[in-house]
């Protein structure tokens, strides 16, 4: 009897030490996750009910704030006052859809949940102290960019190329935020499927999300892998041709509207010559090629402060072997090669800045709710793209296409610009019209990055040149202005 009686206390006492054991990992190993899980109802309501921290421009303008509310489940609610206008960077606190842009990625700072602002009186006594967002965006760039893009689909990147910081950032169609941040579940639902049916995609912040083939702009690339790893191509006179006969193909690759071109690598890309850009990826190789893609941060998410951006695309080299046709398509930025805004922008301030590209953020700076500066948004290197001394020669190349080849309409009165236009072809007889560029040239401030998706039609009108250039120019020049 007393045996089967120490049984069942032995039993019982490892139960109670599965059971302390248990309790212990739910309230300290995994607590955190635990609270702090998107489908945690209990600390969204406590989300909603406490305090947060407000997003602000860099010009003092307020994005997002959290106001006192008379009636309804939630005391407080999250007010976008901007609307649309900075819907993809802002984001949204929804209580039925989560976090999204800088709402997600400083949820800890504006909740007053990160260590940079509490003290330990704080975690003490639970008070919520939150911090407060700084953008390096300002509210009049970003209309600028708003305006010049007009409604027409697209997207508009400013970047200052020395530092990453993102200066403007502007995608069409948008969406206003504050549905989704009410307090009736029900309307916010609606809105939530209203968002997800338009075939607009207006919830997509193409800016850093979607990636299309970036045309001719890619061309930036080709020539840096030319003046990096082939210099015995640089000074190389290409024939002037007005189709290229693919390899092992009966097929052929044509120049814009059936014109010829030909010449040395600062001809080609003045006129945005496809034959000699074409043979020029031929006599790279996949492997030359595809390496300075990745160095210019292709086939990577880049290091960028809002959540899910995506990565831009370039094929594997081993993937040419047995489809040459497909390499020289690539080396204009068709086939399988696919960009976000973001990294063409990237791809421009990158030579701007002579060869590095610096971690692209929104976040300027984050304070605590006494003011004191907490942390500071990054300036950090990314990619060696290219060497100073060959980054100059591109730059002067891209000037050239500026004051006398396809991106005159970028040209901004008394500032020297660099550019490069690019028109791709997509489904149909539409064509996306791109542009990148940077000022001033000799020590450049800004760097964008301009695409107007889906233009109808395939001639002279549809161009990077005559669309997206007008755009840029548009933008650089109201971003020297404020700078």
């Amino acid at each position: 009897m007393d045996r089967q009686i120490r049984r069942v206390g032995v039993a019982l006492l490892a139960l109670i030490c599965l059971l302390f054991v248990q309790l212990n990992y739910l309230q300290i190993v995994r607590a955190d996750k635990l609270a702090n899980d998107p489908g945690n109802s209990r600390k969204a309501t406590r989300d909603f009910n406490r305090e947060r921290g407000v997003i602000q421009t860099a010009d003092g303008v307020v994005v997002a704030e959290s106001v006192p509310t008379p009636e309804g489940k939630f005391k407080r609610l999250r007010r976008y006052p901007e609307s649309t206008l900075f819907a993809h960077v802002s984001g949204y606190l929804s209580f039925t859809f989560g976090t999204d842009g800088v709402e997600n990625t400083y949820n800890d700072d504006l909740a007053g949940r990160s260590v940079e602002v509490r003290d330990v009186r704080d975690v003490l006594s639970d008070r919520v102290r939150t911090g407060n967002v700084t953008l390096t965006l300002t509210k009049g760039l970003q209309q600028v960019a708003r305006d010049a893009l007009g409604a027409r689909r697209g997207s508009v990147v400013a970047l200052n190329p020395t530092n990453g910081a993102v200066l403007a950032m502007w995608s069409f169609p948008s969406f206003d935020p504050n549905p989704l941040a009410a307090q009736d579940q029900r309307a916010v639902q609606a809105s939530w499927k209203g968002l997800q049916a338009d075939k607009s995609k207006p919830l997509l912040a193409r800016t850093f999300r979607e990636r299309y083939a970036p045309g001719s702009t890619f061309k930036v690339v080709t020539a840096a892998a030319a003046l990096e790893r082939g210099p015995e191509l640089v000074g190389k006179p290409y024939p002037r041709l007005r189709e290229l006969d693919l390899p092992r193909t009966d097929a052929n690759l044509p120049n814009f509207g059936g014109s010829s071109c030909g010449g040395t690598l600062p001809d080609l890309l003045k006129v945005s010559c496809n034959t000699g850009f074409a043979q020029m990826g031929l006599d790279l190789g996949a492997e030359r090629l595809a390496a300075e893609a990745r160095d210019f941060g292709f086939a990577a998410r880049p290091p960028f402060d809002l959540n899910a951006p995506a990565a831009s695309e370039f094929p594997e080299a081993s993937s040419f072997r047995r489809d040459e046709p497909a390499l020289a398509k690539s080396a204009i930025g068709q086939q399988d090669v696919a960009a976000t805004p973001m990294e063409m922008a990237l791809v421009a301030a990158g030579v701007a800045n002579g060869g590095v590209i610096m971690k692209p953020h929104v976040m300027g700076e984050v304070r605590d709710s006494e003011g004191r500066v907490v942390r500071s948004g990054p300036s950090e290197p990314w990619q060696r793209a290219m060497s100073p001394a060959n980054a100059a020669s591109l730059r002067d190349m891209m000037v050239g296409v500026v004051n006398g080849g396809t991106a005159t309409r970028a040209a901004v009165p008394g500032v020297q610009v660099a550019a490069k236009t690019g028109t791709a072809q997509t489904v149909g007889d539409n064509s996306h019209a791109w542009i990148v560029a940077f000022a001033p040239a000799e020590a450049p401030r800004v760097a964008v990055a301009v695409i107007v998706e889906s233009q109808p039609g395939l001639g002279d009108t549809v161009t990077g040149g005559r669309i997206a250039a007008p755009i840029a120019q548009t933008v650089l020049a109201a971003a020297l202005r404020s700078r």
